[in-house]
Parts: structure tokens; sequence; C-alpha cells
């Protein structure tokens, strides 16, 4: 009955307790409650779970009994109590009349106590846990004994007494267990006033209930209900879904990044090799070979081509032109779209193209911020997004080269930002 109440109890408190949380495995004793103090009560009689009585006293008479002890944990499944046991016990031996009366005012014994359910890794947060105890110690002892004529009162004495322990400890709260427990106890051959009888030592057993309370932090598991195997699973899980998470996090980045890139190539995209950008071309699929304007249109034939060398003069007027450009031009983020604040300055540089028939550089860089195969590849889309546009403002493509240098020629250190936002540049060669 006791064991199925504590069984009831230890669910009910039990479910949703968690009794070892922020331990760590292989961690050390000092980050555990280690010291825990008992109280319990229950039946002493001379009854026991061997089978037979002592010396004939057949009929029981149970009466109450009561425990306290102090324990200090020195591994989750091991410890040692001081245990104190007080009460009387009495029993009548029917067939000659005879009876015996033993109080026990005192005892104290040191036992080993060992919990078995501890080893278990399947519970990390171990609910029921069996434990078996013996220890040695001196119990303290007057004994009545009637013949069935005459009674006879033994003087108090103190002789050592062997307790053996088992039972259940239901972990019911962080720290408290509730202890049922079954203990036998072996005596001197006078307690039960019996002088040379038949066994050379007495036996009564104490069946009792109660609680064990761990002492200090409360911010601290107790190491009783510690489980070093279920806690190393639990610290391996957790670690798992933290990495798993992490590399979740960095698929989706990669992928996104990824989806960048497929759009800017898809923006630059030129299928019919004319060197205009589709996004550009106002005539899609010319001929290869056939000369284009900067909208991706067949230039005119003409029949007579008359060839006409001249001096090209680039002014400082013309070179203010092209800096202003350099120093107005931007993209969006990793990208090579121009942003609309650009365009003003590259409209005057294609109408200076147009006017006197320049030919332009266009080289592109990049900081080193990133891998080189995609700075490199960086680098050459932005300049030939300047040069898409120049074109598409009627600049001559033949006369326009656009190149990408990536993170090889810096002109300042990328170890500061301003370093790096001064390497990433795109330079205007007039010529």
């Amino acid at each position: 009955m006791l064991f199925g109440a504590g069984l009831v109890s230890a669910t009910t408190f039990a479910q949703n307790t968690a009794t070892i949380d922020g331990t760590t495995p292989l961690g050390s004793s000092s980050g555990y409650r280690t010291w825990s103090v008992g109280i319990n009560a229950g039946v002493l009689n001379q009854s026991n779970i061997l089978g037979f009585n002592r010396e004939g006293f057949d009929k029981l008479e149970h009466n109450v009994g009561y425990s306290a002890y102090i324990k200090k944990q020195i591994s989750p499944s091991f410890g040692l109590k001081a245990q104190y046991l007080g009460g009387k016990v009495a029993g009548k031996n029917e067939d000659n009349g005879s009876s015996f009366e033993t109080k026990t005012p005192w005892s104290g014994a040191l036992s080993a106590e060992w919990t078995l359910a501890n080893t278990n890794w399947r519970f990390f947060n171990s609910i029921i846990k069996p434990y078996f105890a013996v220890g040695i110690g001196a119990l303290n002892f007057e004994t009545s004994y009637n013949d069935g004529t005459t009674v006879t009162n033994h003087d108090a004495t103190t002789k050592l007494y062997v307790p053996v322990d088992a039972g259940f400890k239901f972990a019911v709260a962080k720290g408290i267990n509730l202890d049922l427990g079954y203990q036998l106890n072996w005596a001197n051959q006078r307690f039960d006033g019996v002088m040379g009888g038949q066994y050379k030592n007495d036996l009564f057993s104490y069946a009792h209930a109660g609680l064990e309370i761990a002492l200090g932090s409360g911010s601290k598991p107790y190491l009783g209900n510690s489980n070093p195997v279920a806690t190393l699973v639990q610290d391996y899980t957790s670690k798992y879904d933290e990495l798993k998470a992490e590399r979740d996090a960095l698929v989706a980045s990669n992928k996104a990044l990824k989806d960048q890139v497929d759009a800017l190539a898809n923006e630059l995209k030129d299928d019919d090799g004319d060197g205009v950008a589709n996004k550009y071309d106002k005539c899609p699929n010319t001929p290869a070979g056939v000369k284009v304007d900067g909208s991706g249109c067949p230039l005119p034939e003409m029949k007579h081509e008359t060839k006409v060398i001249e001096k090209i003069v680039v002014t400082e007027e013309d070179k203010k032109v092209v800096a202003e450009a350099i120093s107005n031009l931007e993209f969006d983020l990793s990208k090579a779209t121009i942003r609309e604040s650009s365009h003003a300055s590259l409209n005057r540089v294609a109408a200076l193209l147009i006017e006197k028939n320049f030919s332009l550089k266009l080289a592109g860089h990049t900081d080193n911020t990133g891998s080189r195969e995609l700075n490199l590849r960086l680098s050459k889309e932005r300049a030939e997004a300047v040069k898409n546009y120049l074109v598409s403002k009627g600049a001559n493509p033949s006369r326009i080269e656009a190149t990408g240098y990536g993170p090889d020629q810096p002109i300042a250190s990328n170890a500061t930002a301003a370093g790096r936002q001064q390497n990433r540049r795109v330079e205007f060669t007039l010529y």
C-alpha cells in the first residue's frame, strides 16, 4: 500500500518536474548539493520478509517507529548516512503465554547506501530510484520479558546491531524525494529477553515512509538525483541541435547569395552577342558580325568609307567630366546595378564620347572581402554595366573596353573600412 501511494504521488508531482536541470556531464561535485537530511516514520514489529519470527512470538504487535538521518552523497549512486532509529517492539507467544516488550530510546548507525536507478541512461530526470543500504551501529534498548507467570525487567543496555535497508525514492521536486523503505535490524540476543534460545541474534523490522530533503542552495541540483550517462546524452543532443540550427542558417544564407548572383548574371546576359545586354537591347537576335548602335540595332551600311586619322586631344574639361562621373558612380550592395543618382554624370560622359569620338577603358576593382573568384566576376560585371549604360545612350560599343581586376590592384589598405571603400571603384581612361 505504501509503495502504491508513493508511486501515485511521484507520478502526480513529478510529471513536469525537472530534478537535475542545469547539470553538465563529468562536472565537478561543487555544482551539486551533496548533503541531505531524511525524516520518516513507520511500523516496528518482530515480523520480517525472510518468513520467520523469533522464538515463537507469532502474535505481533505493531508499534510506531521513527527515524532521522543525515547523508553525504559521494557520487550519484553512492552515499554515506548516519541514522537514528527509535520506538518500541513487542510480541507474544500464544503457545506458552510468554511475551516481551522492548523499548529503543535511541540508536545510531553509519550505513553505506547505493542508489540503483541513477545508472540507467534512459532517464535524464529519474522519478523512481530503488536503493539499498547496509551499516553497523549501536542500539540502546531495555526489555521487559513475561514467561507466562513472572515479569523480568532487564536493565537498559547498548549493543551493536546491523541495519539493512531497501526501498524506493521518488523525486517529487528538485532536491526533495519521497522515501518508502523496509529495514531489517539484526540485534543482540537479549533484545527479546529470551536468553540461550534457538537464535544467536534477534531480528526486528521497520517499514517506513518519509522525506529526504537536500541541503544547500536551491539553484543547484541534488547529486543523489543526478544521472551522468543521461546528462551526457542530454548535453550531446543539445549541442547537436545548436550546430544543426547554425548549419541550416548558413545554408539559407548561401542560397540567398546565390540567388543574388544569378539575378545579376541574368541582368547582364547578352544572347545575340552584339555587346548590348538583353536589358538594353532593342533589337534582339541580331546576326553575328553585324555592327550595332548603342541600343543593339544594326547600323546603316556605308557604301564609301573614308578613314580620317586625326589627333585625339583630351582636355582638362574632358578629364573633369570623367572625374565627376567616377566620384558619383554608385552600385547597389553586392550587385552590378547602377543607382539612379549616377545617371546624370554618366550621361555627360556618353555625350562626350559621341561628340569627340573618344575611346574609353573601364577598369573595375573591388576590395578583398569575400572570395577572389566572386570579386573578379563582380568587378567585370560592374565595368560591363557602365559600358552597357553608355552604349544605351548612343556611345559606340566598339570604342569602349570593359575589364575587371577584382581585388588585385588596390590603391589603399584593405585593413580599414575607408581603405576598402577606396578600393571599390571603376576607373575611366579616355584616349
